[in-house]
């Protein structure tokens, strides 16, 4: 895919995780994140036919507890993550799809507790490449704020 090809996205956007239930969830576009992560306030894990699942709980809006979220998810793989603060985390690690915009792909995603941090969600560089170029001075090119309508802001002196 080229350059002229590619969508460009603000440094944030509202994603939709179809798969497991979350119609809307604002995400940080963060390029410094290898991976993409997300709040989940409750992990359980339980097996299924010799496969290891997660039962997730997971707050989608920003500093609330409401709604609640509940889904159901395969593991991928569980791995040492080193956050921006440079602590270190086993992670459960799902894939899943994500839509940004007009595209949907399947991700990894880590779950972590997000609890204290501004974002949700986190969408790393790995979701991005090959189909986003990111503008840092933008927020939600591809996608509404809940409610409302991009209108433009005039300066006014």
């Amino acid at each position: 895919m080229t350059a002229a090809e590619k969508s460009i996205v603000g440094w944030r956007e509202w994603v939709a995780l179809p798969q497991i239930g979350i119609e809307r969830i604002k995400a940080k576009v963060d390029t410094g994140a290898r991976t993409s992560a997300l709040h989940a306030f409750k992990i359980e894990p339980f097996s299924r036919d010799g496969v290891d699942w997660l039962k997730i709980g997971i707050h989608p809006a920003q500093r609330k507890t409401a709604p609640e979220v509940w889904c159901e998810a395969a593991v991928l793989d569980r791995r040492v993550v080193r956050d921006s603060g440079g602590h270190e985390e086993a992670r459960f690690v799902i894939e899943t799809p994500v839509t940004l915009g007009a595209v949907t792909r399947s991700i990894e995603l880590t779950l972590t507790d997000r609890d204290n941090m501004g974002f949700r969600m986190l969408l790393g560089r790995t979701a991005l490449r090959g189909f986003f170029i990111v503008d840092p001075a933008r927020s939600y090119v591809v996608s509404r704020r809940s409610g409302q309508l991009h209108r433009k802001r005039i300066k006014t002196s």
